[in-house]
């Protein structure tokens, strides 16, 4: 499902220095992300963990810095 909207303007509107985004779906990280991108949000690092094995599943941990 990722990040409701509302959350999402709350994150840029408290303006933290980094934020750090867990997702299993890569579908809604992917739409999260190009959203805190255009708030100023830049992409630090990218992280997938097999926490599954032997299973397509994979959690994505990542790091944004704020640019602003």
């Amino acid at each position: 499902k990722g990040c409701e909207e509302s959350l999402l303007n709350t994150i840029v509107k408290m303006k933290p220095k980094r934020v750090v985004y867990v997702s299993c779906d890569p579908g809604t990280l992917a739409r999260d992300l190009k959203y805190l991108v255009g708030e100023g949000f830049e992409v630090e690092k990218v992280q997938p963990v097999d926490m599954f094995g032997h299973s397509g599943h994979v959690e994505t941990v990542v790091r944004l810095g704020n640019r602003k």
